[in-house]
C-alpha cells in the first residue's frame, strides 16, 4: 500500500504540558507514510521551541485568521499540501495505532472524503469508551444526534475535499468555535457517508481543562446558529428536541427562567420524550443544578 501524507493540526492556547503530550503521541504513530504536525498557537505567545526537523517533524505556527479554535484549525490546514488532514486538540491523545487504522479505513473507500473513529472519555481519572455502533454515519443520524464519539480529534479529511468547492474550510463565524466540529460532519455527510472506525483510538480528556465547559450563553448562541444553518436538524424532531432541551438546560444555568420555559416547550412539542428537558424545568425549580448534572454525566463518559 503506498500510504498517503499527513499534516495533524493541532490549535493550542495555554496549555503548555498538555500539548506536548498531544504532540508526543502523534509522533509516536505506527504510521508506514510521511507525518507532519502543524501546532497552531492561537490567542497566545507560540512556543518555538517544540518546533523539530528530527523524525516527525512540528512546525510552530500563529493563528493568522480569526481568533478561535476554528481560524486556528483553517491556519493550519491551509498551510498543509498534505494528501490527508487530521485534527487533534491540544487536551487529548491519540493511540499508537490511530492513524494508520484509520487511513487504511477511508482509503479502502476511494469516494469516502471524511473518517472518525470510536473515542474513549477520561474525567477525574475514570475512562469510559464511546462507541457509535456502526461503520457508517449519515447526514439523518448526525441530524438526529449530535453523536459525540465522533470528537474532532478523530476527525481524518481528504485535503482537497477541504477546498470551498467541496465541505470547505471550518466554519469561524460559529459563535465562540462552538459546534464548528458538528458543523463540518453535517456539510461532509450531505456530500458522502462519514466513514468510521467504531474503537476508541482517541482518549480525549473533560473536566475543566476545557474552555468551553461553562460558558453557557456561547452555548446557547452555537446552538441556535446551528439550528438556522441546517434545516436537517429542525426537519427531525427528535434532533430538533435534542437541541431545544439543550438550549433549555443552558438558560436555565444561566438564570434565565424565561427562556429556559421557552425552550423546554419547543422540546416538548417535538418531542415529549426528550429528557433533557426534565433536567431543565428541575433545574428552573431549583431541585438541581446544571453543573451537578454535568458532572455526574461527565463521570459516564456523556453530556448534557
Amino acid at each position: 500500500m503506498n500510504w498517503p501524507s499527513v499534516g495533524v493540526v493541532i490549535p493550542t492556547r495555554n496549555r503548555p504540558e498538555l500539548v506536548r503530550k498531544a504532540i508526543a503521541a502523534v509522533r509516536d504513530q505506527r504510521y508506514p507514510g510521511e507525518v507532519r504536525v502543524l501546532v497552531v498557537y492561537d490567542q497566545t505567545e507560540p512556543d518555538y521551541l517544540l518546533a523539530s526537523t528530527e523524525g516527525v517533524p512540528v512546525l510552530v505556527l500563529t493563528n493568522w485568521r480569526t481568533s478561535g479554535l476554528a481560524g486556528a484549525r483553517n491556519t493550519g490546514i491551509l498551510a498543509l499540501d498534505t494528501e490527508f488532514v487530521a485534527f487533534c486538540d491540544d487536551d487529548d491523545q491519540w493511540q499508537p495505532d490511530k492513524l494508520r487504522r484509520q487511513v487504511a479505513a477511508l482509503m479502502a473507500e476511494p469516494d469516502a472524503e471524511f473518517a472518525t473513529c470510536a473515542i474513549e472519555v477520561e474525567y477525574e481519572g475514570k475512562c469510559t469508551p464511546r462507541l457509535a455502533g456502526r461503520p457508517r454515519v449519515t447526514v439523518d443520524e448526525l441530524a438526529a444526534s449530535r453523536m459525540s464519539m465522533l470528537h474532532s480529534s478523530s476527525f481524518l479529511i481528504r485535503r482537497a475535499a477541504l477546498d470551498n468547492d467541496a465541505i470547505g474550510l471550518v466554519a469561524e463565524d460559529a459563535p465562540g468555535s462552538q459546534n464548528e466540529d458538528w458543523d463540518l460532519l453535517l456539510r461532509a455527510a450531505r456530500r458522502t457517508p462519514i466513514v468510521h472506525l467504531d474503537e476508541p483510538l482517541v482518549r480525549v480528556l473533560w473536566g475543566r481543562t476545557s474552555h468551553y465547559a461553562y460558558e453557557y450563553a456561547t452555548k446557547i448562541s452555537s446552538l441556535r446558529w446551528m439550528m438556522q444553518r441546517h434545516p436537517e436538524i429542525s426537519g427531525c424532531k427528535p434532533g430538533a428536541a435534542r437541541v431545544y432541551g439543550q438550549l433549555a438546560c443552558w438558560s436555565a444555568a444561566t438564570g434565565n427562567r424565561s427562556q429556559a420555559w421557552q425552550f423546554s416547550k419547543e422540546a416538548v412539542r417535538a418531542n415529549w420524550k426528550e429528557p433533557r428537558t426534565a433536567i431543565a424545568l428541575a433545574a428552573m425549580t431549583g431541585a438541581v443544578k446544571v453543573e451537578n448534572v454535568l458532572s455526574a454525566l461527565h463521570k459516564r463518559g456523556r453530556g448534557i
